[in-house]
């Protein structure tokens, strides 16, 4: 098999102080594990992860950019949804 006909992998790092995953970039790979590995050396070489998602690029499904307008439309006639409605406590953090 040849790296041609590998799998694309989009590759998430948590990072020591975040609280999320975040998209880094992309590799290939024959499997997951080799994936996950070929992540550790190539975008957490000086220890800024403290975990690694890989995922296989087409199991990833994506919103149509022609169509964003009328997908997202109904969430702004339910103003409720808005933070504006809420007061945080100051003691509260992560929000």
């Amino acid at each position: 098999m040849s790296t041609n006909e590998w799998p694309l992998w989009e590759v998430f790092i948590r990072s020591k102080q975040g609280l999320n995953h975040k998209h880094v970039g992309s590799l290939r790979a024959p499997d997951a594990t080799l994936a996950l590995e070929n992540a550790r050396d190539v975008y957490t070489r000086r220890s800024e992860g403290i975990s690694i998602w890989v995922v296989e690029s087409v199991q990833i499904h994506a919103t149509d950019i022609d169509e964003a307008a009328s997908f997202f439309e109904p969430s702004d006639t339910k103003i409720y949804r808005h933070p504006t409605f809420y007061e945080v406590p100051d003691g509260v953090k992560h929000m």
